[in-house]
């Protein structure tokens, strides 16, 4: 797998498989991605819920993301997404948190902490993606003009309000769905 823009484009991450399997976006919906976020990404606080492999917070940092935020709950990935962190050098711009999701949410909310782009990508074949969409929407988390991406099985239909949270706009990648919602109205890049 190999960072495909910025800082550290072209460089390899090296995936070390753990006691548990993962699924890692593919590149060309990583790319798709960070295209859609293009206008959004520069100095831009990216939270990568269900971090995994670390590969969507660590092309985040790479395209220019101020702080990356990296929430994973296997300790195993954890270490891994840490040793990646330091060898692309993004230590500094980097928190890694240990802990489920929807906690991670809940103190971020009791903080009043607020971000630009939440990137969900839950294990499939869960009800984990429709909880967290629940969660966002009844939380105040995100900056002005933020968004949150959820990337989902196709099968999977998502909801077009989920409390203060509206779908924008789908985009199909084979048999992938990045669904991207705001809190305002308009194309994601205007603000």
């Amino acid at each position: 797998m190999r960072i495909s823009g910025g800082l550290a484009k072209g460089r390899k991450i090296k995936l070390v498989h753990g006691p548990e399997p993962l699924r890692p976006t593919p590149a060309k919906v990583r790319e798709a991605l960070f295209d859609i976020l293009r206008k959004k990404i520069e100095g831009a606080t990216f939270v990568d819920l269900y971090a995994g492999t670390g590969a969507i917070g660590i092309e985040a940092l790479s395209r220019g993301a101020l702080k990356a935020i990296f929430v994973e709950d296997n300790r195993f990935r954890v270490e891994e997404i840490r040793r990646l962190v330091r060898a692309f050098g993004f230590t500094e711009k980097s928190m890694i948190i240990a802990e489920k999701a929807r906690l991670f949410l809940e103190d971020a909310s009791r903080r009043n902490e607020k971000f630009d782009i939440i990137f969900l990508d839950p294990p499939y074949h869960t009800e984990e993606i429709e909880n967290v969409l629940s969660d966002l929407g009844e939380m105040d988390l995100l900056e002005t003009g933020g968004v949150v991406v959820a990337e989902h099985f196709i099968k999977r239909k998502l909801p077009a309000v989920s409390g203060r949270l509206q779908l924008i706009k789908n985009y199909t990648y084979g048999d992938t769905v990045l669904s991207v919602y705001s809190r305002s109205t308009g194309e994601v890049g205007d603000d």
